[in-house]
């Protein structure tokens, strides 16, 4: 048996490295369905006397936390690791709804303390995000929390988090054979700061097992479950049902060559990539049970002709769009439903706008520097939005400490954020100017341009110049038309 079952994820936080997902809870009580939390809490003691002992669930999966804190206190003796996740509504929050939410998450859990907070953010043109990243830490340092983690962040972000003072040591993302995003910039970020990634998704959703080889295409409806419906998606942006039976087919002659499943060779591949700390598979309580097969994934290891079988059939496969979490926040949105509508009701605009003379509308980010020497973060005329000079700035904050990409896609947030403000989108923006204080960083700062434009390639100058402000290495001005 390999020795690769636990982990130490952070000083004092030994973990199993297959965590067991509880999002199948909300599944279960869809439509007003109830379950017995003792029957459930009594089939995650199952998990745990097997070694399973760590559980990964969110204030938003149905029971799931009133569930493990009847687990915890009933079975577990506080021996398990249990995991959660924050992810508030879109929109302005205050810092007393922060704690009041992790309140609400250990009164759930009957604990004093969170194993690991994982933060979601919806929408990165909007700073309340990293608001409520500092005062989760702030509640760290209190004690409520014993660490923190991200979900669904893109490597951007996750760099601008570790460059501007914020501990965390995970980021759970999907990364599976079918979703391979994050296999590169986000392992390698990972790797040079030691943060490890839980990969969601390894069997897509109970695709990625011997049930669908050489099966029909299932249609996108209402009988397959959330989890299914969600994952047919991934699989249709990956080339679609044919090249995913290519992918069964290539699995299934390495599961027999280690008379395991489909399933676990699926997971276990993922388990062997760099930066990955664990994967989290999700468990059906008290209906589907899979724990001998999950503890299974420590019993052997893919060897070099396994892995090339599996590569070349990944070859073929068409790479899922973007960077990870980004089904989430932009299309095509790989979800459920297709879209965003049965997670947020609406995306508010970051800043207020107001009318302002001569047909104009403003948008105010609430630095005092608006007031003090007069000008708007941006101004819309008709369908032009000009976007003033804006550099790192966030309250009496410098996001991305010295890390020249971080501050420029802080920056880039920024006029986004102003530009949502206005009724725009980043593709509305026809020109940016960029001024830069070092000459060794342009290179950085112009390839963070690159990843944030690529597909819109507006009209682009960069100068080095004096920027007031010796903490800012950056800053940039844009100009939008509406309707581009």
């Amino acid at each position: 048996m390999n020795s690769d079952q636990t982990l130490e994820l952070a000083p004092g936080l030994i973990i199993s490295r297959v965590l067991t997902g509880l999002w199948q809870i909300a599944d279960l009580e869809r439509d007003g369905r109830k379950i017995n939390w003792e029957d459930a809490a009594l089939a995650m003691k199952q998990y745990y006397d097997a070694g399973l002992t760590t559980f990964d669930m969110a204030d938003h999966y149905g029971s799931a936390e009133d569930i493990a804190g009847i687990f915890r206190t009933k079975y577990s003796n506080g021996k398990s690791q249990l995991f959660t996740k924050w992810v508030p509504t879109p929109g302005s929050v205050k810092k007393e709804s922060v704690r009041e939410a992790v309140q609400k998450s250990l009164t759930r859990m009957q604990s004093e303390q969170i194993d690991l907070m994982q933060f979601h953010a919806w929408n990165y043109a909007d700073p309340t995000w990293l608001d409520c990243l500092y005062w989760l830490q702030e509640l760290k340092e209190e004690g409520l929390i014993k660490h923190l983690g991200l979900t669904n962040f893109d490597s951007a972000h996750l760099r601008m988090v570790l460059t501007s003072g914020i501990n965390v040591v995970s980021n759970q993302v999907c990364y599976s054979l079918v979703d391979q995003r994050a296999s590169h910039a986000m392992t390698e970020l990972c790797l040079q700061h030691n943060i490890k990634l839980f990969a969601f998704g390894t069997i897509a959703g109970g695709f990625l097992t011997d049930r669908w080889l050489n099966k029909p295409e299932p249609l996108q409806d209402q009988s397959l479950t959330w989890s299914q419906m969600k994952y047919k998606r991934f699989i249709d942006a990956a080339g679609g049902w044919s090249k995913f039976q290519n992918l069964l087919t290539a699995l299934k002659l390495v599961a027999n060559k280690q008379a395991t499943s489909i399933a676990n060779i699926a997971s276990r591949y993922m388990l062997e990539q760099p930066a990955v700390g664990g994967v989290i598979i999700g468990a059906r309580l008290g209906m589907s049970e899979h724990i001998q097969e999950n503890v299974n994934l420590f019993s052997f290891s893919l060897d070099a002709e396994s892995k090339k079988i599996i590569k070349q059939a990944l070859s073929s496969l068409h790479s899922i769009p973007g960077d990870c979490g980004d089904e989430y926040r932009k299309p095509p949105y790989l979800t459920a439903s297709g879209d965003l509508s049965h997670h947020v009701d609406t995306i508010p605009p970051p800043y207020p706008s107001y009318a302002g003379s001569d047909g104009r509308t403003k948008a105010l980010s609430g630095t005092v520097w608006e007031d003090i020497a007069g000008f708007s973060r941006a101004v819309k005329k008709g369908n032009r939005i000009l976007v003033s000079g804006t550099t790192a700035t966030h309250g009496t904050k410098a996001i991305g400490g010295n890390d020249p990409a971080a501050q420029t896609h802080f920056v880039i947030d920024k006029i986004e954020g102003a530009i949502q403000s206005l009724g725009g989108t980043l593709n509305d923006v026809v020109r940016t100017r960029i001024f830069i204080r070092n000459i060794n960083d342009w290179e950085a700062i112009a390839r963070a341009h690159g990843e944030r434009f690529k597909t819109i390639q507006p009209a682009n100058t960069m100068v080095k110049a004096e920027l007031i402000g010796d903490e800012y290495l950056i800053e940039m001005e844009a100009e939008a038309i509406l309707g581009n």
